[in-house]
This record gives C-alpha cells, sequence and structure tokens, in this order.
C-alpha cells in the first residue's frame, strides 16, 4: 500500500480515536408483573441517524446488564428485546456511566390487527438452544458472501480453507431455510451465497435425525448454521457468471444460478479451470486463485471434494469441468425433500521427488524416489433425501445415492536405493497403466414412530450399499541389485480385476422412559458385509507375444464375508443443565474367506464389548464443559488378510495374514467451552486421548540387498494425544473499526509401533504448533489480516545410537483488502513459509504472494479484476514427515506464476414487498 494512502488511514483513525468518547450503560431487565429477571435479553444501540449498529450485549442470569462501547455519537436508540416480550426502545444521551435502573418488559400476549413488528433489527438473540444473529446488523462491505459476515460474527472463526469453527467447535452443516445446499460441505453455501439475501444466521448443536424428530438436544460435539432468506428475496433468482483467461493459457468459467419460491429452490453450479479450483466461489478478490479453497476442500496438490464428494486424482495440477443441479422443497409437518447431481470430468498431473532414510535395528539405508503421474476421471454422482410425516408422530426418510465413475491413469517410477556411503545396492524402474470402473448405490429407509408425549418411541432403519469394481492395470518393471551378486528381475505383466461388495444392515431401537427426561434405549443392529473377488494376473510369454501366462501365485478368486450382530442398551438423560449418554454394545463379529485357486479359507469369530458415553454440562448461559468416549472395532482389510503377494513395489513385496484379528480403537475427549457476550472474548480447551488396541501394523523383513517383504500383524501400545486452546477477543467502535485477535496453541504427541528384522521400533513423535493472528477493519475500507505460526517437531526413537530427529516449520501471513477509491478492489495474499532440516535438493523456503485488482461497474453488477498468482514465483510444495522406521522428504508439483484477467457479471431479480429498517412497527 501506497505510503500516501497508510498516512491517510492512519491520520483517520486517530482522528476518531481523538472525537470518540467511552460510555458505559447498565440496567437490570425484568419482567413487568413477576419483577423476575430475564436472563439473556437483548440490549443493543444504534445510531439516530442510519441504524448503524454501535455496540450489543446479552443480560445476565440476574436480569443485569453492562453495554459498553466508544463513539463519536452523542445521542443513540437504545433498544430492550426478549423472545416473547414487546421491544422497547429508548433514546439515550450519551454519558461516560449511565445506570437505567430496572427495565420491565411485558410479554407480547398477541399481536394487534393489522400491526405487525418489522424492520427491528436484533443483532443477537439466544432462543434455547438456538444463537440467532441478525445479518444486516453487522456491516461488510457491498456485496460480500454469507463467509464475510460469518467473520464478522463474535466467537465465530474461518480460516484460509474455509473451516468454520464456533467458539471452538467445528461447523459440519450450513442449511438454507433448514434445507441442504448441494452437499453437507458448508463452504459450498458460504462461499457461494451473497449475504444481501440473508436474513438470520441460526446456530445450533448439531443434531441426528432423530433428535430432529424428537425435539431433543444435540450433543454438542458439531454445530450447524442454518440461513434463513429474507422475505423479499424469497421469490426470484439470483445468478453469477465469471471468465478468467490468463498467461500460459491459464483460464477459469463459473456459474451459478439459485432460484427461490417459498420453501422451493433449485440452484445450478458449473465449471472450468485448469487452475487447481471448483468454480463455485464467487468472492471478488480471489475467486480465480487456483488451490484457494474455492467453495469447497482441496488437497495439498490438487482435485477437490464437495461433502464426500472427490473429483480428480489429488495431484499436482487439475484441469476440470463440472457441474451440478440441486432441488429442495419442504412442507411443515407434511414432507421435505432434497436432491443433487454433479458431473466432474478432471485430468491431472503430477511429478514428486521423495527422499527417505529407512531405520533398521543395526543400521540404515536410504531410498530416492522420482514419480511422473497422469491421470483423468469422469464421475457422476446423485443422491437425494426423502422425508415424509405421515401424522405428528410417523415419519418416512428415505436416502438414495448413486454414483458411476471411471478412471485412467498412467504412472512412472524409479527408485534407487542406497546404503550410508552413498552406494547403489538397488534400483527399480516401474511403469503402470490403469483404466477402471466403478459403479455404487446405497440406500437407507428410516421408519420412526413416536408412542406417546413422554418420549417413547421406536425406530427401523434398512440400508444397502452395492459396489460394483472392474479394472485392467498393465505393469512394467525392471529391478537391479548391484555388487558382486547382481541381479536383475524384469515383470511384465496385466491384471484384471473384478470386485463386488454388497453390504446390507437392519437397526432397530426403542426408547422407553423412566422418568422426566431420563431414558432407557434397547437397540439391536445387524450388518452382513460381502466381498467377492477374482483376480487375475498373467504374465508376458514371449512365444505368443501375449499375455498368456497365468500366475496362479498372485492371482486369486476368493469370497469374504464379515458378519456383524450388535444388540445394545443405553441410558440417556437431557436434563437442561446436564445431558448425558451411555451406551454399551455386545458385538458379535464374523469372518469367513475362501480362496477358490489358492485353496485356501478361514473362518473367525470374535465377540467384543464397546462402550459410548457423552456428557454436557451447562455451567452458565455462556459456559459449557462436554466429556465424549467411544469405543469402534477396526475390521482388518482384504488385502491385510489375503496372504497373496502384491508386487506393485518390487522392492517392497506385501503379502497378508489370515490370522489378524480386529482392533479396537478408543478415544476420550474433554471440552471447555466459554464465550463472554459482554467483553466479546472466548475461549474453549480440549484434550484427546486415542489408544488403539490391537492395531494392524506393519511386520518388515530387509535383506542384504535392501529388498523388503512386509506383513501385517496386531500390535498393542500405539497411542496418540492431541490438545489445544483458544483465547479469543472482539473489539467494535462504532462502524469506524472493528478488531479481532486470536492465539491458539495446539500439540500433538504420538506414539508408533512396527517390527523390522524382528526387532521392535518405537518412534514417540511430539509436535507444538501456536499460532496468533489478528484482524483489523478499518470502515470496510480496508482490512489487515496479519497471522504467524510456528510448528515445532521432535521424534525419538527406541534404538541405541539413533539420533532424534527435530525440525521446525514458521509461516507468515499477511492480508490485505482495501475497497477505497469507491469501487476499487485491491487484494494482496502474501505467506512466507520455512521448513526445517529437509534434506539437500529440496526446497526450504518461499515467499508466496497473490495480488488482485478488481473495478466494480454498473451498479456493482459487473466487477472486472486482474490477478497475479504466485507473484515472485516461490511456490511450493515441500514436506517433512518421520514415522517408527522412517524420515522422509517430500517435494510435488504446484501451480506456479500466471496472470489473468477476468469478468464478473450478476444477475438478480427478487419479488416481494420492502420494509423500511428504521421502523419498529409497520401499520396496514
Amino acid at each position: 500500500m501506497p505510503k500516501v494512502l497508510c498516512l491517510f488511514f492512519i491520520a483517520l483513525f486517530l482522528s476518531f480515536q481523538v472525537q470518540s468518547q467511552e460510555f458505559i450503560i447498565k440496567g437490570i431487565v425484568m419482567d413487568a408483573p413477576s419483577n423476575l429477571p430475564l436472563e439473556a435479553s437483548t440490549i443493543y444501540a444504534e445510531s439516530l441517524q442510519d441504524s448503524t449498529l454501535i455496540t450489543y450485549t446479552i443480560s445476565e442470569k440476574n436480569g443485569a446488564f453492562a453495554l459498553e462501547g466508544k463513539t463519536a455519537l452523542k445521542e443513540v436508540n437504545l433498544y430492550f428485546s426478549y423472545n416473547g416480550y414487546k421491544s422497547i426502545v429508548k433514546k439515550i444521551a450519551l454519558k461516560s456511566y449511565t445506570d437505567l435502573g430496572v427495565i420491565e418488559m411485558e410479554e407480547q400476549a398477541q399481536e394487534l390487527k393489522g400491526v405487525q413488528v418489522v424492520g427491528e433489527r436484533v443483532p443477537i438473540i439466544i432462543k434455547n438452544d438456538t444463537l440467532e444473529f441478525n445479518a444486516d446488523s453487522f456491516k461488510t462491505r457491498p456485496d460480500a458472501t454469507v463467509e464475510d459476515v460469518l467473520k464478522k460474527l463474535p466467537g465465530v472463526e474461518v480460516d484460509s480453507d474455509g473451516k468454520i469453527t464456533v467458539n471452538g467447535k467445528e461447523v459440519s452443516e450450513v442449511l438454507v431455510n433448514g434445507q441442504v445446499f448441494f452437499s453437507s460441505d458448508p463452504t459450498v453455501a458460504t462461499k457461494s451465497l451473497p449475504k444481501e439475501i440473508i436474513n438470520k444466521i441460526q446456530i445450533t448443536d448439531t443434531k441426528t435425525k432423530t433428535q430432529e424428530f424428537t425435539g431433543e438436544a444435540g450433543d454438542g460435539e458439531t454445530k450447524t448454521i442454518n440461513l434463513t432468506i429474507k422475505e423479499d428475496k424469497n421469490n426470484g433468482y439470483l445468478g453469477r457468471l465469471a471468465a478468467g483467461y490468463g498467461t500460459d493459457d491459464r483460464y477459469q468459467l463459473n456459474g451459478l444460478f439459485n432460484y427461490f419460491n417459498g420453501q422451493e429452490r433449485i440452484s445450478i453450479i458449473t465449471g472450468s479451470n485448469n487452475i487447481n479450483n471448483s468454480g463455485f466461489s464467487f468472492d471478488e478478490i480471489y475467486d480465480m486463485v487456483g488451490n484457494s479453497g474455492g467453495g469447497v476442500s482441496f488437497n495439498n496438490s490438487g482435485a477437490f471434494r464437495i461433502g464426500d464428494m472427490s473429483f480428480g486424482f489429488g495431484q499436482g495440477i487439475t484441469t476440470s469441468s463440472n457441474v451440478g443441479a440441486s432441488y429442495a422443497n419442504q412442507q411443515k409437518d407434511n414432507y421435505e425433500v432434497n436432491g443433487n447431481y454433479f458431473y466432474a470430468y478432471s485430468d491431472s498431473f503430477n511429478d514428486e521427488k521423495i527422499s527417505r532414510e529407512n531405520i533398521l535395528p543395526n543400521g540404515r539405508f536410504f531410498t530416492d524416489t522420482e514419480t511422473n503421474f497422469n491421470g483423468s476421471s469422469n464421475s457422476n454422482r446423485g443422491g437425494a433425501t426423502l422425508e415424509f410425516d405421515i401424522d405428528p408422530t410417523f415419519r418416512i426418510t428415505l436416502e438414495p445415492n448413486l454414483s458411476v465413475n471411471r478412471t485412467t491413469s498412467f504412472n512412472e517410477r524409479t527408485t534407487v536405493s542406497s546404503d550410508v556411503d552413498g552406494n547403489a545396492i538397488n534400483s527399480n524402474n516401474a511403469f503402470t497403466s490403469d483404466t477402471s470402473y466403478q459403479s455404487r448405490f446405497s440406500n437407507e429407509l428410516t421408519l420412526f414412530k413416536k408412542l406417546d408425549t413422554l418420549g417413547r418411541y421406536v425406530r427401523l432403519t434398512f440400508s444397502n450399499d452395492n459396489r460394483f469394481n472392474r479394472s485392467e492395470s498393465n505393469f512394467n518393471s525392471i529391478r537391479t541389485t548391484f555388487g558382486d551378486d547382481a541381479t536383475q528381475n524384469v515383470l511384465d505383466q496385466q491384471t484384471t480385476n473384478r470386485t463386488d461388495t454388497d453390504s446390507y444392515g437392519a437397526q432397530f431401537t426403542y426408547r422407553q422412559p423412566l422418568a422426566k427426561d431420563v431414558f432407557l434405549d434397547f437397540g439391536y443392529q445387524y450388518e452382513n458385509n460381502l466381498f467377492n473377488n477374482d483376480k487375475g494376473v498373467f504374465d508376458f510369454e514371449d512365444v505368443t507375444g501375449g499375455y498368456d501366462n497365468f500366475n496362479q501365485l498372485q492371482s486369486s478368486v476368493f469370497k469374504f464375508s464379515n458378519i456383524q450382530q450388535t444388540p445394545s442398551l443405553g441410558l440417556r438423560g437431557n436434563g437442561k443443565k446436564f445431558r448425558f449418554g451411555l451406551t454399551a454394545n455386545y458385538r458379535f463379529t464374523s469372518l469367513e474367506n475362501f480362496d477358490f485357486l489358492q485353496n485356501s479359507s478361514f473362518d473367525k469369530k470374535y465377540e467384543n464389548i464397546l462402550f459410548n458415553a457423552n456428557a454436557n454440562y451447562t455451567i452458565g448461559e455462556n459456559k459449557s464443559l462436554s466429556l465424549w468416549s467411544s469405543s469402534r472395532l477396526v475390521v482388518p482389510t482384504v488385502n491385510q488378510l489375503q496372504p497373496i503377494p502384491d508386487v506393485s513395489d518390487p522392492l517392497n513385496i506385501v503379502i497378508g495374514n489370515q490370522n489378524l484379528a480386529p482392533a479396537v480403537f478408543n478415544r476420550l475427549y474433554l471440552n471447555y467451552n466459554d464465550y463472554n457476550w459482554r467483553e466479546r472474548t472466548g475461549f474453549y480447551a480440549y484434550l484427546g486421548i486415542n489408544s488403539e488396541k490391537g492395531r494392524v501394523s506393519p511386520i518388515t523383513t530387509t535383506n542384504e540387498d535392501l529388498l523388503r517383504t512386509t506383513t501385517y500383524d496386531n500390535i498393542d501400545g500405539n497411542y496418540n494425544i492431541d490438545g489445544g486452546l483458544s483465547y479469543s477477543k472482539q473489539i467494535k467502535k462504532d462502524s469506524i473499526y472493528t478488531v479481532k485477535f486470536g492465539f491458539r496453541p495446539y500439540f500433538g504427541y504420538r506414539k508408533n509401533i512396527g517390527f523390522t528384522n524382528g526387532s521392535r521400533l518405537e518412534a514417540s513423535s511430539l509436535s507444538i504448533s501456536p499460532r496468533v493472528s489478528s484482524t483489523f477493519n478499518f470502515r470496510e475500507l480496508v482490512e489487515l489480516e496479519p497471522e504467524y505460526g510456528i510448528t515445532i517437531n521432535d521424534t525419538q526413537y527406541n534404538l541405541d545410537g539413533l539420533e532424534d530427529v527435530k525440525f521446525i516449520s514458521h509461516n507468515v501471513g499477511f492480508k490485505t483488502t482495501t475497497y477505497w477509491p469507491e469501487n476499487i478492489i485491491w487484494g494482496n495474499d502474501i505467506n512466507y513459509s520455512y521448513n526445517g532440516n529437509v534434506g539437500p535438493g529440496f526446497d526450504k523456503d518461499a515467499l508466496f504472494w497473490n495480488m488482485s485488482l478488481g473495478v466494480q461497474m454498473l451498479k456493482n453488477n459487473v466487477t472486472l479484476k486482474v490477478l497475479a498468482y504466485d507473484l515472485l514465483n516461490q511456490n511450493i510444495n515441500t514436506r517433512r514427515t518421520t514415522g517408527q522406521d522412517f524420515i522422509q522428504d517430500f517435494q510435488g508439483t504446484v501451480l506456479q506464476r500466471y496472470f489473468m484477467f477476468s469478468a464478473t457479471f450478476k444477475f438478480d431479480q427478487f419479488g416481494g414487498k420492502k420494509t423500511n429498517k428504521n421502523s419498529m412497527f409497520w401499520v396496514d
């Protein structure tokens, strides 16, 4: 930013500091007839001239409140609001201290005929378990997205990938008018919908389908955001079209169309680009930036995901085209339906370099690998949720999903293994080509019947998941060992694979009330998973010139079944302040396998008792303490069980172990949450402990030629601990400036155990990652976002003479966005990263800088923009990782510098009556 511009903003800021005065207004909010305090009533101040929100607060348990702020205004309108009561407005002359005494509020018995309460913009309302924000109360720049207004809300954090947390708890879904918007991925809605059409932002604990139907509170592990559309925007359409073209033939095209008709919604999104972007974002600053989050989650190197749907290979640079459509409609107490369809094509390429130090009980060796990958995929995915209320006590839900995918890939891999003196011991050159076709159909039918008004119910669920996979691959490999007894092994094989997986399940639950808000749950679950596989491996025959030599050792024709039966007994309490749940599951597992080709079989049965528990205690209106404990059974995969050699890596032959048993993973999670609405300060802390009993772990043998053979066994002693805390503070002064500050230190500790050459190898890794960030916004003209994070890694091994591996990585970020002069948007996103201790030949640090300059015209309906991506051409994809028997450095292909010019067009049309935002009452 030029010096003149900096000095201008500094002078403006200082002049405001001189003119403004601090004030505090105190009082007690009471119910008029009973004189009982009204906890969680909203008190807020607005300017007289344009109703700009100055500050707000929430009353405490005893009804007391203290409204603090700083403004240059002499008088304000002071509002008192409580759900179900008549609102009160007072004109207040501001002083440094004002005590209003008792404010009596009257219950809103019924509205007068012909009178409606309109235009009252209560910034925040607490309704039982719902926190509701008025979107218009939080000033943003013109044409802001939902994500932009979320960043303004107290207690809400949005990171650079679009991940949303509310007081430390992750948002798992974002609904629009109570309905799913394309998928469960929150960012599809938050990055594509404009803030101007949003009325309320409602935040609740995420609920299961059962909790929704019974009206119970959610368990509080994650949050759900519901966006309600303004009445005058809920009948019409909005659209966005964008196109960009740049250097190196980089391009992006994307479009969005939403049609609203009350509870009915039709949405279409589409995009095409070669900059690793989904094309679903319409941020006027960085929407043409590759790998920027773009409305969905991205792999570090490429492909993207929408909820549980993935597109592309997640490697290197991806060219993609996609189109999706979504339909939603509902009628209260009758039905709710939504469905979506996506088509996506992607083409990816990626070059990787991996340097790995392999740890042995009596030494070490090194492998250097380079790979070249190209692949393409076609994906078709559709799904729906159909929910019908037959009557107020009986609900039927149907959730079908269908997908069809085709992929083609080519992978070339070169690996050289060397000893500590740098002498080459072996090498391998391999080329693999693969084509595959997959289809999947799944469905879930749920019947839910309430048996009385006390909480007694019965629920019955049927499910199926049917998968069909056909693939054909060609594998060419030359493995060479050096030295006195040099050898060369050549593989030229063709493999056909036919896999059918059919899963069927049924679940029954009955709830019996024991007392008020205390229930006993009886359950039974049945799952039948059948896996049929026909794998044929054919070696190249020189005589015939084709793949005619059947390799019986590496081929298989088998049938594998996994049947689980689980009776359960649970106790649940749904008190206002204290909620708990405890469930005991007795799981019977039967594993059967028969290989018709190898003439081998096994039949195993297991019994496990698994416990799940949760408790949530509300200490006050803003404080809560939560505890979760869970156990889950992890059954070995078929590849881990099948004793058939996998030679896809000739330097490491993998053979399964049919004697493996299921592992039991246990997790304990503790969370403390506190947000002070008066001080705008938030604090949360969490601690998670995970233990893995009988984890399926690799057992590796390495010979003198550094050729490895790996199998699996159940190993105890693996565990990890993670924890952290967060402190946030928001300072808002009128509509002049807002400052948000955050401090978030995290840590993780993990112990990994494996066996190499008969010796037990243990790696204990500690990672500490403190992060500090801040956001300063001045009059929606300039926004500054500095951030710094450091990660300290320390890995210790149990072998004598093996040094600890310590490395530090730094990350410094600085974002600036200016909206001055009017209709000019200038954005800079600068990030410096440093990766300590990566090996020679790997990039350690980079300064990554994106810049955007845009102009809005034609009443902000058109935005023209010039973007510079990776301005300094320093973008890297380098990282170091450690395990129980290795230290590895990685570097992969990344998108680098390009310049792009783009244009975005908006076309909106809405019907309905507009209301005067400044009036308290409107009379017909």
